[in-house]
């Protein structure tokens, strides 16, 4: 991994910053082997409140380019991505404690398909139509604000900063604390890439220091969370008194609820030999996936 020099610092304006005085280090864990494998810095209010400002002030130079000139920018990232497949491998298996093949064809390549899906949507999008007498324009929003969660990172991040960029948004991206080694790699990729600076910001933090400045703050037009409920909340509440858009992707992960009257086995049985379930009984921190039954029901010694 080549990451290790960005991992006590920040992304902000095209350049790595060291966080602002006072910051604090949170160990990140490898699950698979419970050690810690990192130190990641946690930002504050005013690391925050510095990529905001930088996103603002790239703004409107950015949302000015073409569709052509921001696919061209997606175009290099995409190529730059598909050159450092292994290394983002190798950073989800390390902060996930995924196995590694499986990070790599399905982890890493979920982000470079929505890499590309992205291009293939902005090549055909209609920014400008005309119905009857009527002008529609299609603008970018703002500065937009990200939050991640841990599982499935490299996938939530593309399919959250791919189209913002595409619209000719600019970004502040907050990672998970908990699985944060992909984003900073992403943000490797994005420099590489030749993304202007300002356009796409990184700052690492928890939700009280960091994701709630972004809900919150002004100069953000929109926020898109996926996380918990009970974050998702503390988000929309937060971004109320600015009237913000918010876009959030809740709790709740594909659960299989067992009714009273069903065999128990029987939905065992069933649920284990689904193919998604085939896949990912292995890796539960990647997906979260549930059962549920009566309470009555859980003496039976069905499995």
């Amino acid at each position: 991994m080549t990451i290790e020099q960005n991992i006590g610092r920040f992304y902000i304006n095209g350049a790595w910053v060291d966080p602002a005085a006072g910051g604090s280090f949170a160990d990140v864990i490898n699950p698979a082997t419970e050690q810690s494998v990192a130190k990641v810095a946690l930002g504050s209010q005013a690391d925050a409140e510095k990529a905001i400002a930088a996103a603002r002030a790239a703004f409107p130079g950015f949302s000015a380019w073409s569709a052509a000139d921001r696919l061209a920018l997606l175009g290099r990232v995409r190529d730059v991505y598909e050159t450092r497949m292994d290394e983002i491998a190798e950073a989800i298996s390390t902060e996930m404690g995924a196995p590694l093949a499986m990070a790599k064809s399905d982890q890493a390549w979920s982000g470079l398909g929505h890499i590309e899906a992205t291009m293939t949507a902005l090549e055909s999008f209609v920014f400008e139509e005309k119905r009857g007498s009527t002008l529609i324009v299609h603008e970018a929003i703002g500065v937009a604000g990200l939050i991640t969660p841990w599982n499935w990172p490299m996938n939530q991040i593309a399919c959250k900063v791919a189209p913002a960029l595409a619209a000719g948004c600019t970004v502040v991206l907050k990672p998970s604390e908990i699985a944060p080694l992909s984003g900073i790699l992403f943000a490797e990729i994005l420099d590489e890439a030749g993304v202007p600076k300002g356009v796409f910001n990184l700052v690492n933090g928890d939700g009280p220091g960091v994701g709630q400045v972004l809900s919150s703050h002004p100069d953000i037009d929109i926020v898109s969370f996926t996380g918990s409920t009970r974050a998702g909340i503390l988000v929309a509440k937060s971004a109320a008194d600015t009237v913000k858009r918010v876009a959030q992707e809740l709790g709740g992960k594909s659960p299989n609820i067992i009714l009273l009257w069903q065999p128990a086995s029987r939905a065992v049985s069933a649920t284990a030999a689904s193919p998604a379930m085939r896949r990912r009984v292995c890796w539960c921190r990647a997906t979260g996936t549930r059962t549920r039954l009566p309470s009555r029901r859980r003496r039976q010694r069905s499995w």
